[in-house]
């Protein structure tokens, strides 16, 4: 039987398009959702009926629940619901604007959860579905520069292993993945943004962050639509996996990280059992 997907953050040349061909790919059919969907007017087109791009704004929660109530209508229902939405400015902890690190906080983690708490009652109701976190390797290893970034996505990877338990036994699987570097159109607009730093001792490091992102702009060895792929493979294991990084270099980051993080806890390990009460 073919699946229904809801798709967040759909724009040409980023992963909701990549994820959403790869979901027709196999006889699916998909609700798109766009802040501007007269961008994908001529690509929905060649799917007819098969592919719908929605307007959605997914900070706005009335237009949120709107969006869900329509893809259940025209689909029936939704099987699987992609969270891709999301974005990211760079600036020091210290120093980044205020208001920028609450738009962050609003579109890559609080919009999340907006979207789940529309999708879950229907895949309640079923007792089937798959819910699919688009975190990132920033969100399993802190970025310098982009420390508001990897901490929106660390609280997307913290609640995606909470809900995950929670609807286990509803017959919902939550998944949650980490793409690296890939060749899609988030990494354009970096080149138009100068460092707006007020403190000059992070100018430097600002720099170099903004100066690698339009370096590799065009240059990243993820394939989104190779990523898009491998979630689909991932769903359809036996075995759920509980979280999918993607990408070589991102794999051997998450992996390094893990590692040497193990290695500092096990190294205070007398110091971390000396804490409790005597026994």
């Amino acid at each position: 039987m073919s699946r229904r997907w809801f798709i967040t953050g759909g724009t040409p040349g980023g992963f909701g398009v990549a994820f959403a061909e790869a979901a027709l790919e196999t006889g699916d059919r998909v609700v798109l959702t766009s802040r501007r969907p007269h961008e994908l007017a001529t690509w929905a087109d060649q799917y007819g009926d098969r592919a719908l791009v929605v307007p959605l704004d997914v900070t706005d929660a009335a237009q949120v629940r709107q969006a869900v109530r329509a893809a259940e209508e025209h689909m029936g229902g939704i099987d699987v619901l992609v969270n891709n939405a999301g974005r990211g400015w760079f600036g020091s902890i210290e120093a980044m604007n205020e208001s920028s690190v609450r738009a962050m906080f609003e579109l890559n983690f609080f919009a999340v959860l907006t979207v789940v708490r529309a999708a879950l009652p229907g895949m309640r109701a079923r007792g089937s579905g798959w819910i699919v976190n688009v975190s990132s390797v920033a969100g399993l290893v802190a970025a310098p520069g982009f420390g508001y970034y990897s901490a929106t996505k660390f609280a997307i990877e913290a609640v995606t292993d909470a809900l995950r338990d929670e609807v286990a036994g509803q017959g919902i699987s939550v998944l949650a993945v980490e793409p690296g570097a890939f060749r899609t159109n988030a990494y354009a607009g970096f080149a138009d943004e100068p460092v707006a730093e007020p403190i000059p001792d992070y100018h430097e490091m600002l720099e170099q962050v903004r100066a690698t992102f339009v370096e590799m702009d065009g240059k990243q060895p993820g394939d989104p639509h190779r990523g898009a792929r491998a979630v689909i493979a991932a769903m359809e294991q036996d075995w759920s996996p509980p979280r999918l990084v993607l990408g070589n270099s991102g794999y051997d980051a998450v992996v390094d990280t893990l590692e040497q993080t193990l290695a500092d806890i096990r190294a205070s390990e007398k110091l971390s059992r000396s804490a409790d009460f005597p026994t």
